[in-house]
């Protein structure tokens, strides 16, 4: 008798055992199913997309997918419907991260409006850069539509030890920076070399996404032992440095050479600015020597442009103490006023140079077969390089309104230059996974994941164009249906929501 109760009393055991793991499966699956992206969600977000095509560039994912966003987060990926009362219905349209550009010098209200009805979700200074950074986006304090943030800017250090002068942005206030002062021309003093190093450092301290340098700007100034200074200051705090390298004559590498040796002696992380702009017609050489570079040990990345004008101030180095006729193999006629569009001559260039020296021209001498080129590059980025813009009745390039619309109509859809996946990946992810050095933040952006931060474009790309031109500038591109950002919704049909204050100001390590 007391073998059979024992026995009655080892099944109840057993099957209570069993019950219990069941139910704790049970329970697992249930939870685990917020976040899985093959269940169907009952629970209402914040704001759902619903029936998109959904790409993900760094998982590959392209496929019909709902998406559920909650405090700001991509928390949901199902296969099935999912609630809200916020509803985005994107059939027949591609849902993808929020572009990143890496290279705007358009902090402004103006120039964020056109950035965001372009796809951007997250605009940054890097190759200029700030000091303080504290200063940077000084026309946002009251509300920014998308992020921003930017590098801690040498040129900016430069001008404060130099000529004890503050100057903290290319525009701050109603002044605009000049490059013709001692900070531009003048080599600096192993004192103030010093001074700047400490100045560099206060800066990332406080934010700074990295080192900008505008190296080619004051190409005599920056000595040696300068340029090395700031190389060793990113490599000491792991964050990349941007450089516009000093430019040579149609190509000439040197430049880029001098910044790969420094890269690789102090391991920084080395950005090159706009590199197509600098090579030319040697891209290809440039880029070899870059994956050279890579193949043993550095760690390199660069960017082009999808629009082929330079864009820069007329009272540059190059214009001012250089041949930049032979340089860039063009002359006056072939150079804009940026503010009237007008084409230049000699005369007028000659005026223009003297009485605004900071004003802005677009010189045309990049040829598409560079930027075709370019863009084949497996890491290559794309950013605007947008010049600043602060009133649609002064003229910019239209670069802030169209760059990235550009790429998906012109080189993806019509040109077939790259595909779709790979070109969304230039545009956003290989942004985010380069600013991880600098900030941790950037893990959670250029993706479509759960977890992700809400930084969303939604676009047509059967229709998705560039309608800015050099001339008329101020013309929003065709087939960016909505934006998201931070899990706002800050564009609505090709519509900006003006009222809408998404953005967030980042700041790294």
């Amino acid at each position: 008798m007391k073998g059979k109760k024992a026995l009655r009393v080892s099944r109840i055991v057993v099957g209570l055992q069993i019950l219990f793991v069941a139910s704790f499966i049970v329970v697992s699956l249930f939870y685990s199913s917020f976040f899985d992206s093959s269940v169907s969600e009952t629970a209402d977000y914040d704001l759902v997309i619903a029936n998109g095509r959904v790409i993900d560039p760094e998982t590959h994912l392209d496929a019909q997918k709902h998406i559920g966003i909650r405090d700001g987060s991509i928390v949901a990926i199902s296969d099935l419907p999912l609630k809200s009362d916020v509803m985005i219905e994107a059939s027949d349209l591609v849902v993808a991260p929020g572009f990143i550009d890496v290279h705007s010098h358009s902090p402004t209200v103006l120039g964020q409006h056109f950035n965001v009805l372009d796809g951007v979700t997250t605009q940054l200074d890097l190759e200029a850069g700030s000091f303080p950074v504290s200063f940077y986006g000084e026309h946002l304090r009251t509300g920014a539509a998308i992020n921003y943030g930017s590098s801690v800017g040498h040129f900016a250090v430069r001008i404060k030890v130099l000529e004890k002068i503050d100057q903290p942005y290319i525009f701050a206030g109603k002044k605009n920076v000049v490059m013709g002062s001692p900070a531009w021309m003048q080599e600096a003093t192993p004192e103030q070399i010093e001074q700047m190093r400490l100045l560099l450092h206060k800066g990332l301290d406080e934010g700074g996404l990295g080192i900008g340098v505008l190296l080619d700007y004051m190409t005599e100034a920056v000595s040696d032992a300068e340029l090395a200074m700031l190389f060793d200051v990113a490599a000491a705090r792991k964050v990349p440095i941007y450089v516009h390298v000093r430019r040579g004559y149609t190509g000439d590498p040197a430049g880029l050479i001098e910044v790969i040796e420094l890269a690789k002696s102090t391991k920084a992380a080395l950005f090159v600015c706009h590199i197509t702009h600098n090579a030319m017609g040697r891209i290809g050489d440039w880029l070899t020597m870059i994956d050279d570079a890579n193949k043993a040990g550095a760690n390199i990345t660069t960017e082009t442009l999808s629009f082929a004008a330079g864009g820069t101030s007329i009272g540059a180095d190059v214009f001012r103490r250089r041949d930049w006729q032979a340089i860039f193999d063009i002359s006056y006629e072939d150079v804009q006023w940026v503010a009237t569009g007008e084409w230049l001559t000699e005369k007028s260039w000659e005026k223009y140079s003297k009485e605004q020296p900071a004003g802005a021209v677009n010189h045309h001498y990049v040829k598409e077969q560079w930027v075709e080129t370019a863009l084949q590059w497996p890491r290559m980025m794309v950013s605007t390089d947008a010049l600043p813009t602060v009133d649609t009745r002064i003229a910019t390039n239209p670069n802030l309104a169209g760059t990235f619309s550009r790429l998906l109509g012109h080189y993806v859809r019509d040109e077939k230059i790259i595909g779709l996946h790979e070109a969304l990946a230039k545009m956003s992810l290989y942004q985010a996974q380069w600013m991880e050095q600098a900030a941790p933040l950037f893990k959670r952006k250029g993706r479509i994941q759960l977890g992700a931060d809400g930084d969303i474009v939604i676009f047509d790309a059967k229709t998705i164009a560039a309608n800015a031109d050099y001339g008329d500038p101020y013309q929003p591109s065709t087939g960016i249906h909505h934006v998201l950002v931070g899990g706002q919704q800050v564009v609505k049909n090709g519509v900006h929501l003006e009222e809408v204050y998404a953005g967030k100001k980042l700041l790294g390590n």
